[in-house]
């Protein structure tokens, strides 16, 4: 691990339209690294995480990257997205440049306890629940929230000391390579396992693998695990653990969220969820178990978590016009995560999915959207074959070149009482920057262009 950076010549792969390399290089840049960031995207497109760094003496390289910028540098900080067979990283590690992550370098260095929360579906709604239980019953220790799930918290390194909590949501990416530390969090929670970025990791064990990373560094004796109600999942991670002393489950008990802990009366009573769906009250459920775990009295927890009012693109509610509510879930990019939206809402449902094709089979989806929705408008990439597969089911689907007319076309055949739901089951890649330039259009679609109000 790197101590002194006085000069080091640091490369940040990846700069991010919305940011991501941010944190890391002003981080790096006030410890008195040399850094140079490389980002194929243009200046036009980088403009606010460009105004972030201003200052801070960073050379830019944009437009492009250059192998001489990886081999001639001391360490190489990659953005997760970018996958090891990279042929920039590769030549990195040709030269013998280690490779980090913004999270490795943040774990090396965090005196405080850390839970991680990682899964297929809910894990940022997870993070986010932990965060606020915690922030208000921890009393004076000091919790603090990041990771995927937005925030760099490499800039408050220096404010956290050995009393905090640090709760963290990671990526599949991002514990791809949490082993080159040897790392895991002290309390490890598992939502759940579904296939999803298939096209990074190649196939779904490699994917289940990266998962296994959030625990395989723990310590037996001392750590926990907090695993979903899924069988195969204790299983597989079960396994890997290897201490069923430290592994708590948790779940839903006639649609009550239960800490398996000795409060359960108390959550019946006390727990009172503003976000809809079952998933959120397993969500719930999880961040209940981790208070418990951590030593919160379950009904302080239970208290807290009833004033959550959930996370932006994230079945989101962003408008009502003439009795039809619309709901964005943009960061809906797997099909388990879109039929999770649709088995949320109990109303009649006009559906819009697709967009980037990630190599997942999205019939489960579609199954569901020709039972569940009175319309599909389908776009992007995987909208030909969306629609094809709801109308075998005997739904109702058409094409759409654009989000606009996607939903201007539901708003059309919306009546009083339904919904119009946002849950691409996709990625947004080739129509926008990320889900939340997708969530974003929506909600403007939903308000200015239907009349709808917030």
């Amino acid at each position: 691990m790197i101590s002194d950076w006085q000069n080091t010549r640091v490369t940040v792969m990846g700069l991010g339209r919305f940011g991501g390399g941010v944190g890391v290089t002003r981080w790096l840049a006030r410890s008195g690294a040399r850094v140079l960031v490389t980002d194929r995207a243009e200046p036009d497109r980088l403009k606010s995480a460009l105004r972030a760094i201003e200052g801070f003496g960073v050379e830019l390289r944009l437009g492009e990257h250059r192998r001489e910028d990886f081999r001639e540098a001391d360490l190489v900080v990659a953005s997760p997205a970018v996958p090891n067979s990279n042929e920039y990283l590769q030549a990195a590690r040709g030269a013998g440049v280690p490779v980090s992550t913004e999270i490795n370098l943040f774990v090396e260095r965090c005196p405080a306890r850390c839970v991680g929360i990682t899964g297929s579906i809910g894990k940022s709604t997870t993070t986010a629940m932990i965060g606020h239980v915690l922030e208000r019953t921890l009393g004076e220790r000091r919790v603090w929230v990041g990771g995927n799930l937005g925030c760099s918290l490499l800039e408050d390194i220096e404010a956290i000391d050995g009393d905090d909590v640090v709760v963290l949501e990671l990526s599949s990416f991002q514990l791809a390579r949490t082993p080159a530390v040897r790392w895991s969090p002290h309390v490890a929670v598992l939502t759940n396992i579904l296939p999803n970025h298939l096209d990074w990791h190649g196939t779904f064990g490699a994917y289940v693998d990266a998962k296994l990373n959030i625990l395989r560094f723990q310590n037996r004796s001392r750590d926990a695990v907090v695993l979903g109600n899924d069988a195969e999942l204790h299983r597989q991670f079960e396994a890997a653990f290897g201490n069923p002393a430290g592994i708590w489950r948790y779940g839903l008990d006639e649609d009550t969220p239960v800490a398996w802990c000795d409060a359960r009366r108390l959550l019946r009573e006390k727990l009172r969820l503003d976000v809809p769906g079952r998933h959120n009250h397993e969500n719930a459920a999880a961040a209940l178990t981790v208070a418990h775990v951590l030593g919160v009295e379950a009904g302080a927890a239970a208290t807290a978590l009833a004033s959550f009012e959930g996370l932006p693109h994230r079945l989101q509610r962003v408008g009502v016009g003439d009795g039809v509510t619309y709901y964005n879930d943009s960061k809906s990019t797997t099909p388990a995560a879109a039929i999770t939206a649709m088995n949320a809402l109990d109303c009649p449902l006009l559906l819009i999915l697709g967009g980037y094709d990630k190599g997942i089979d999205l019939r489960p989806a579609a199954e569901l959207a020709a039972r569940r929705a009175k319309f599909s408008a389908c776009i992007g990439q995987t909208g030909p074959g969306l629609v094809d597969m709801i109308r075998a089911g005997g739904g109702d689907a058409e094409l759409f070149e654009t989000l606009a007319a996607a939903v201007a076309a539901c708003g059309r055949r919306a009546e009083s009482g339904d919904a119009v739901l946002l849950s691409p089951a996709c990625a947004s890649w080739g129509m926008f920057a990320d889900y939340r330039d997708r969530g974003d259009e929506f909600a403007r679609l939903a308000m200015e262009g239907t009349g709808a109000s917030s």
